[in-house]
């Protein structure tokens, strides 16, 4: 995938509100030869002018260990084109959900290391989804059974629309996924609606859980 900085190395804006916290996470991107620290920022307030100023390829953001409704929490609004991996103790299936469907492609626990942050950049950039199992396992766990879904429900889905439910995993609009298949946004949504109406689910999101609780999708 292209750099914004034409090379190849991940440029990194960091932001965390602990002094610790923050001095840990910068030793960690720069002992990384694939990365590079162009910013590194206390709280939220501000990470949004950040990111337009610095044009990173990726936004590494560190939640407090504060109560999920806390402002801590909150997600910042930073455009879809700069993906974000966010470092979070338990998030919520709710908190979760809203940060998929904001900027947010990967979510770890705040305890993570190099080894485990570095392919979430990784993923990130390259405009895919890379959740901790737990993360999984509480989003899938909101989904309920319904009757006369069975798991061999998604057996009904054609080709076309296992792609387009992997697409919409890894976090791809319409137009994207337009793109990419050779087919017109109309065929898209027609495709969604299949899936959704076919898995039962009310939301992308949702449809997006259920390939991955099912197996269809693998992260």
């Amino acid at each position: 995938m292209t750099k914004r900085n034409g090379g190849s190395i991940i440029r990194v804006l960091l932001t965390a509100a602990s002094s610790v916290r923050r001095a840990g996470l910068e030793t960690l991107i720069k002992n990384a030869p694939s990365l590079r620290l162009v910013g590194s920022f206390r709280g939220l307030h501000a990470v949004g002018q950040h990111v337009e100023q610095l044009q990173p390829d990726v936004v590494l953001i560190d939640f407090e260990n504060q109560s999920h409704t806390a402002s801590s929490h909150a997600l910042p609004q930073i455009p879809n084109t700069f993906p974000v991996v966010a470092l979070i103790d338990e998030p919520s299936a709710t908190w979760a959900s809203s940060a998929l469907r904001s900027s947010v492609k990967a979510i770890l626990p705040r305890d993570s290391d190099l080894s485990e942050i570095l392919p979430a950049i990784q993923t990130a950039h390259a405009g895919l989804v890379l959740l901790d199992p737990e993360v999984t396992q509480n989003l899938a766990s909101r989904i309920p059974t319904r009757i006369g879904r069975p798991a061999f429900a998604l057996d009904g889905l054609t080709p076309r629309e296992i792609e387009v439910l992997r697409m919409l995993a890894d976090g791809l609009g319409n137009r994207e996924m337009a793109s990419r298949l050779g087919i017109s946004d109309h065929t898209v949504k027609f495709h969604v609606s299949s899936i959704l109406d076919k898995l039962g689910a009310s939301t992308r999101t949702e449809a997006a859980t259920l390939g991955i609780r099912m197996g269809i999708v693998l992260l």
